[in-house]
């Protein structure tokens, strides 16, 4: 179940938006399916030559997600979690808090145009990132705050509370 979080963006973003787990399990269907239909792609583009599943499969992903790289740290209090996502912004980072994992997902595209005399060239770049962390320990979920600055979004993650152990005494009757 996913909790609330209350963002702290950039002045110049939109809040990050927190999904819940049904909406991140269909954005990791999507991202599955075009890496599926890619890797057929370069399976048909070899002469459908059985053997080669897993490097096509590897090449597809290669292509399409952009690696996200994190740094954990644990302290008393809570985790916090900072994950690389250059070029994005708040508006195309999607976020789900669980007490146990941690999700981002995003989805960007660039266009780049130049005109030299007659000839116009483009460039389009479709950049999706997708990293599911599991934590090593629970949190609050509705006490999550995050930042997005120069690139980096940072999450700070309160520790959930221990839930209380209550001796029970038996009476002799």
């Amino acid at each position: 179940m996913a909790g609330k979080m209350i963002p702290q963006p950039a002045k110049e973003d939109a809040p990050i938006k927190l999904k819940d787990i049904d909406e991140v399990f269909d954005r990791i269907q999507e991202v599955y399916g075009s890496i599926a239909r890619r890797a057929f792609e370069l399976f048909e583009g070899k002469g459908k030559i059985f053997g080669r599943d897993l490097e096509d499969w590897l090449r597809a992903e290669s292509e399409l997600l952009h690696p996200l790289h994190v740094t954990i740290r644990e302290s008393e209090d809570g985790i916090t979690v900072e994950a690389e996502v250059p070029g994005f912004k708040t508006k195309e980072l999607d976020v789900n808090v669980e007490p146990r994992r941690l999700t981002i997902t995003g989805q960007r595209e660039t266009k780049d145009e130049q005109k030299e005399g007659k000839t116009i060239y483009t460039e389009r770049c479709a950049g999706k990132i997708m990293r599911m962390i599991d934590l090593p320990v629970e949190v609050d979920p509705a006490k999550v705050s995050a930042t997005l600055k120069d690139g980096i979004i940072s999450f700070a993650l309160p520790k959930a509370v221990p839930t209380k152990k209550i001796h029970i005494e038996s009476k002799a009757a």
